[in-house]
């Protein structure tokens, strides 16, 4: 563990704090976004049609329970107070296709393998978190596409229309809504059930392997951390005399953007038993740099939930913007209820980061920093192909470990790379299994820089 001290916190550990506000946020309701300003929202022809899907997916079962979201909420806390380690992984854009077994296991391992190798290494307990089972709609630069005479409206996700360039295609339909519900919880569904069953067994987890480890310049190291933790499993259960019936699962959660605003309103309830209101759609809903406006629906929305939420933040943002969002949407310095995700790129986060981290640490504001090393490090090639080089992606996740440790402040979470992100990123001709082991490397260079950073302090 780094020798720095949390932002903001007492020595009073997490479990001796209520988590919980004050009050419920004065004049919220779910439906109270609606009197803002919403951007990224599709214009639905039928509003008779889209009130009808909101009441079907009012009733429709949930698909996260409360407990499941205060039980993270409660893990972020603890890695606000460098406890744990958060991994966030998936995709940029899930589609209805990517409900398939296959493709969900396999990022599931990729997660799994990520997982251990920084519970090896950092000696933390890692919070898993998958960016799947909601990740169906995606912000859009303007509204409508034109190709040749022709304009249309732009394709927003498959939570809202359809890719191909045709007027049925991409007119708004709130039908999707139910359907993107539907591959939601399905997938949470082979999710759980591959849990339970003991897909994340840490008694066996070379079962996590996948066909490409046996290729990769990484094997050796990895399969050495495999072996040790079986040795350490083996060693535990011999002296106590007993089975570690606890190592048998992993928790995990999921997590996407907000960004359909209908949609998130319709799966937003009150449970018997517990106070306030909660977005039983996914655990950790986040806000996107598009719609972070301080006046807008989207922060007006947040306000109001009680799940653990997360804000995008990236180079333009301000000390005093990032300050005045921390204030509306965690005015009682809730732990575990607020995170940042960085998003700076390699070329701008020396410049741009630290005064961000100054201005939140100095006011003694709680939050979690999460790098997202990915989405700030874009470029667009020659034939109009969007791209990440790999060496800026370790570059600024690098260099944001060293500015928080120069800070006094603790980088507590990251955002991996999946087959899909990089499957889209580049052409089609790539090996995808260069990229499983671009995740792995991603691993273990957190670790080698977390273990370097704790040696120069001790």
């Amino acid at each position: 563990m780094m020798k720095f001290r949390p932002i903001g916190l007492t020595e009073m550990s997490v479990s001796d704090r209520p988590l919980q506000p004050v009050s419920v946020p004065a004049g919220w309701a779910p439906g109270s976004w609606r009197a803002r300003p919403a951007l990224q929202q599709p214009s639905y022809p039928d509003a008779e049609a889209l009130a009808g899907v909101q009441r079907e997916l009012a009733v429709l079962p949930p698909l996260v329970t409360s407990w499941e979201i205060l039980a993270l909420k409660r893990q972020i806390a603890e890695a606000q107070e460098g406890k744990r380690f958060l991994l966030q992984g998936g995709d940029c854009a899930e589609s209805f296709s990517d409900c398939e077994s296959g493709l969900i296991s396999n990022r599931l391992k990729v997660l799994l393998q990520m997982s251990l190798v920084l519970v090896h290494g950092l000696r933390l307990p890692v919070v898993r978190v998958g960016r799947f089972a909601g990740q169906y709609a995606k912000p859009r630069s303007t509204d409508l596409e034109t190709k040749g005479e022709i304009t249309l409206p732009s394709y927003r996700g498959d939570f809202i229309n359809q890719p191909e360039f045709t007027t049925e295609a991409r007119t708004p339909d709130p039908r999707r809504m139910v359907k993107g519900h539907a591959r939601s919880a399905m997938t949470m569904n082979f999710v759980r059930a591959l849990i339970d069953g003991g897909f994340a067994d840490l008694h066996h987890p070379e079962y996590w392997d996948l066909d490409w480890v046996s290729h990769s310049a990484l094997s050796g190291e990895y399969m050495r951390m495999v072996a040790a933790v079986g040795d350490a499993v083996r060693f535990m259960e011999t002296i106590s005399g007993e089975s570690l019936h606890n190592l048998n699962r992993a928790d995990f959660y999921t997590s996407h953007e907000a960004l359909l605003l209908p949609y998130e309103e319709a799966l937003t309830r009150q449970v018997p038993r517990q106070w306030g209101w909660f977005n039983l759609s996914t655990h950790f809903p986040w806000i996107g740099m598009h719609t972070a406006e301080l006046d807008g629906a989207h922060v007006e929305y947040f306000r109001g939930i009680r799940n653990p939420i997360a804000v995008k933040v990236g180079p333009s943002v301000t000390p005093d913007q990032l300050l005045r969002l921390n204030d509306a949407l965690n005015p009682d310095n809730e732990p575990g209820r607020l995170s940042f995700i960085q998003r700076m790129g390699a070329a701008k986060v020396e410049e741009k980061l630290p005064p961000l981290v100054e201005s939140l640490k100095r006011e003694g504001r709680r939050v979690l920093w999460i790098c997202d090393p990915m989405h700030g490090n874009t470029e667009t090639t020659s034939n109009g192909y969007k791209t990440r080089r790999f060496d800026n992606i370790r570059s600024e996740l690098e260099r944001s470990f060293d500015i928080h440790a120069a800070l006094g402040s603790r980088l507590g979470g990251a955002r991996e790379l999946t087959e899909l992100d990089l499957e889209r990123a580049y052409t089609s001709t790539v090996d995808p299994r260069l990229n499983y082991e671009q995740s792995l490397e991603i691993a273990m260079l957190i670790v080698r820089k977390r273990t370097a950073l704790q040696a120069a302090v001790a």
